[in-house]
């Protein structure tokens, strides 16, 4: 019975952990991580740098008149109008965040808490839709709005989520009955 139990006592257990080998691949996953971070942000300067010819944002007038509509909800982004993957970023246009709109007779002004805020005069709008998509957020059909404007030469469209989606309607009907009077005044 002594023999059996010193043949058990000289065995010995594998390693289970190899330490500087689990040490080494954490700290390559934590540069290749590093890198493709670098790789996005580097992307994404780049792309602002290629839309700099897209002028200033319009600043709201000191008296825009009384709101025809508010609503209060999420900004997910800007593209160039008819290409829903084609993110505009540049002056912060970007930037999701969360978003009051208003609407009256002199325009469309967001107001965006922590990122860029900005206006679309009246004569700049170009209709509203519901969609499902835009850049980086797809939704179930319809709960997304999206208002097509015009910067400069360039037609972006920006896509908003109310808070309480039953209004969107009511946007896109304002909205497009604006932008029909506007044109048909011009």
């Amino acid at each position: 019975m002594t023999p059996v139990i010193l043949l058990a006592e000289a065995q010995k257990s594998a390693e289970v952990t190899d330490w500087p080998a689990r040490i080494g691949w954490l700290i390559g996953l934590a540069l290749f991580v590093a890198l493709i971070y670098w790789l996005m942000r580097e992307g994404w300067k780049w792309r602002g740098t290629l839309q700099g010819d897209l002028p200033e944002l319009p600043s709201a007038p000191q008296e825009p008149g009384e709101a025809r509509l508010t609503m209060s909800g999420r900004y997910h982004g800007s593209t160039t109008a008819g290409q829903w993957l084609d993110r505009i970023v540049a002056h912060g246009l970007g930037t999701r965040s969360r978003a009051e709109l208003t609407l009256s007779d002199a325009g469309l002004e967001v107001v965006r808490p922590g990122a860029t805020d900005f206006f679309v005069p009246t004569a700049e709008l170009r209709g509203a839709r519901l969609d499902k998509g835009i850049a980086g957020k797809v939704l179930t059909e319809g709960g997304l709005l999206v208002v097509t404007w015009a910067l400069g030469d360039k037609l972006i469209d920006s896509g908003f989520r109310s808070d309480h989606a039953a209004e969107h309607t009511e946007w896109v009907d304002t909205l497009n009955q604006m932008t029909n009077d506007t044109e048909g005044a011009r």
